[in-house]
């Protein structure tokens, strides 16, 4: 199998997995105070990362870069989820994923311009055209269709902060894995920012307390397993080895993808309607991750 084909079933795993994020997401927050759930989600995944790496071997952790990985950490794990986690209190589901993956790609698009590691040409602009008008056909008439109210405008307003400090925090990552692995820093960066929410909630969040009893219920142990092993241990390792391989713009390009995933599940898990502008959106979306792809 060629680096090439290798990368590009990452990707489609990649999409897979993020495509589930947000459902679970929901669940669990309505049950534990968000920055815990994330907290302890993002710790056990970082700690099960390094333990299997030093399973394998001697580990030889980067102190000499230790800012910049608390840094990356602050910015993508705890910044990041406490901004999405809370703002999904406010903002529906279908609101906050036209949000997010319409922002996402552009944002690490730009962050990569910005930071000189990528060029922009007329195949990414193109892409990035097709997959953002995919996503407001695909998400647009419903997710608009309420009354837009004061919350719902601050929760939108959260999940664009959150996927802006996502993208800058993924394009920071990868000078750093010019010498270390995606997978011992994907490990260092979850357990550091998992650590600092779950200080964050423990000091200020209401209802830890009670929720440290760990007496959830079985949907939000199933939302948290999760976002724990398929979200966090495989989907973050599967991007930050795309990000150092393509580049934080054409990483990004999931975004254009999970949304699909999203809505066939919904499809076959809670029997939700397919309509047929739908299928134009997602025809759309794909013909952006096909061109975003494809060899220059």
């Amino acid at each position: 199998m060629t680096r090439t084909l290798q990368l590009r079933l990452m990707f489609a795993v990649l999409c897979v997995m993020w495509g589930s994020t947000f459902i679970a997401m929901k669940i669990g927050t309505q049950a534990v105070p968000p920055a815990l759930f994330g907290g302890l989600r993002w710790t056990a995944a970082g700690l099960i990362m390094l333990a299997a790496l030093r399973l394998r071997g001697p580990m030889r952790l980067p102190w000499h870069m230790a800012g910049r990985i608390v840094l990356v950490a602050l910015l993508m794990i705890t910044a990041n989820q406490v901004l999405m986690l809370y703002s999904l209190r406010w903002v529906g589901s279908g609101l906050a994923a036209v949000v997010n993956c319409a922002l996402s790609p552009l944002s690490l698009l730009g962050f990569a311009v910005v930071m000189r590691q990528e060029r922009l040409n007329r195949r990414i602009v193109i892409a990035m055209a097709l997959g953002v008008l995919g996503i407001f056909v695909l998400f647009g008439p419903a997710a608009l269709a309420g009354r837009l109210d004061g919350l719902t405008l601050i929760g939108a307003s959260g999940v664009a902060a959150a996927t802006l400090l996502y993208s800058a925090a993924s394009v920071l990552a990868r000078p750093l894995m010019r010498t270390v692995s995606p997978l011992l820093l994907a490990g260092l960066v979850n357990a550091t920012g998992g650590v600092m929410l779950l200080a964050l909630s423990l000091a200020v969040e209401p209802g830890t307390a009670a929720a440290l009893r760990f007496q959830w219920g079985a949907t939000a142990w199933i939302a948290w397993l999760i976002l724990v092993f398929p979200a966090a241990l495989g989907a973050t390792t599967i991007f930050f080895v795309l990000v150092r391989d393509w580049g934080a713009g054409k990483a990004g390009s999931y975004a254009f993808v999970s949304p699909i995933v999203a809505v066939l599940l919904g499809l076959f898990i809670s029997g939700e309607a397919l309509h047929p502008i739908d299928t134009i959106g997602m025809a759309l979306m794909l013909g952006a991750a096909w061109v975003a792809l494809r060899r220059a």
